[in-house]
């Protein structure tokens, strides 16, 4: 069956589209990737989504001209990455704009802005959408999602295996053996922090937005990052938490980034980007440390995936805080980085369609497995 993935993650720099062929096992299914395309947000249109999810107060109508904006984009990318319609189903995840992890105070929530019908509409397709709603039913984080689609786009190796994605948020996927021992252990994985979003703003607030991120580590590599500052940082309650966890804009965006430009008052815009692509390397290496000490699990590579790989400092911090572990790019074994969160989408429309479970309660906390997202026809 042919499905389309679109994904527009938290970094808001356009949608990524993947046209995805899956056949056989559910659980083990064999799919071949046919096209992948990525179209940017229109500047104005990226700049409403990133001050709406920092709070920016709108009016009703701006609300609604927002959310057909982005089911505009949606569709937009869906049609450059499959011009003929060879797609039977459709599966998006919208644009989030606020998630809300549960507590001890308030179950979970999360907002993925789009307009679903009109979306089936505009490409006269079924669309799968709103992937997160029946795990936050459940009492789980309803992320990450990837996880347990990635344990089945790339399977197991003769050690655990661990998957990172570096869009705005950075996410990990723990995937077991394929023999020994921890064979039968559950995939795990979860939301370890900032990624590129405190970098991108930072760098966006430098260059007074003419630029919106850190081509090629430029300003990071002209810098030198602050190992206090870095260490100080990592005590942060949610960086010390135990998953399942997971994060966003909302803790990480830019009400954070003004704490930690205060914290480094008086350092060069250099060397400020450049403690913050470090910051972001050492919460990953944090948290695989942890992972260690807490259950014995030390991956033997880190494949990685997202924006975030094409920062040169950023992977050769990630390569230096990581010691002892195998730091490469998805694309070496077969997963093109950029299309990786479009095909996982791809993914749970198949399942949906086959009713198979997409969330995994070790991730996200949820009180059982269930098949993820919501239908809507063409009219």
């Amino acid at each position: 069956m042919l499905c389309l993935g679109l994904m527009s993650g938290t970094s808001a720099d356009g949608v990524d589209a993947v046209l995805a062929e899956f056949k056989g096992s559910a659980q083990y299914p064999r799919w071949r990737l046919i096209r992948h395309h990525q179209t940017p947000y229109a500047m104005p249109l990226r700049h409403r989504i990133i001050a709406a999810g920092q709070g920016q107060a709108l009016t009703a109508l701006e609300w609604l001209n927002l959310a057909e904006s982005i089911t505009e984009a949606q569709a937009e990318a869906a049609l450059a990455c499959d011009p003929d319609g060879h797609a039977s189903l459709i599966g998006c995840h919208g644009q989030t704009l606020w998630h809300r992890p549960p507590s001890e105070l308030k179950r979970g929530a999360s907002w993925q802005s789009l307009q679903a019908p009109l979306l089936a509409q505009l490409l006269n397709r079924p669309v799968i959408h709103d992937f997160r709603a029946a795990d936050l039913a459940l009492g789980g984080q309803g992320a990450p999602l990837v996880p347990r689609a990635d344990a089945a786009l790339v399977g197991g190796i003769a050690g655990w295996r661990a998957l990172l994605n570096l869009g705005g948020i950075a996410n990990l996927t723990l995937i077991p053996p394929r023999c020994g021992p921890d064979r039968l252990q559950s995939v795990q994985g979860w939301d370890c922090g900032p990624a590129n979003s405190l970098i991108d703003l930072a760098v966006s607030r430098f260059t007074n937005g003419e630029q919106t991120f850190d081509r090629d580590g430029s300003m990071a590599a002209a810098g030198h990052c602050s190992e206090d500052w870095i260490l100080r940082w990592l005590a942060h309650p949610y960086l010390r938490a135990a998953p399942p966890k997971s994060t966003g804009r909302e803790l990480f965006g830019s009400s954070d980034l003004d704490q930690r430009l205060q914290d480094m008052k008086g350092m060069n815009p250099s060397d400020v980007v450049a403690t913050l692509t470090a910051f972001t390397a050492a919460v990953i290496a944090q948290d695989l440390q942890h992972l260690g000490h807490r259950s014995g699990i030390r991956p033997l590579e880190l494949i990685v995936a997202g924006g975030g790989r094409h920062n040169p400092v950023l992977m050769w911090e990630l390569q230096t805080r990581c010691r002892g572990l195998s730091v490469h790019c998805s694309d070496d074994i077969g997963l093109p980085a950029e299309a990786r969160e479009a095909l996982v989408f791809a993914l749970l429309a198949w399942w949906h369609q086959r009713h198979q479970p997409g969330n995994a309660p070790a991730v996200t906390g949820a009180s059982r497995e269930t098949t993820l997202g919501c239908v809507v026809m063409p009219g």
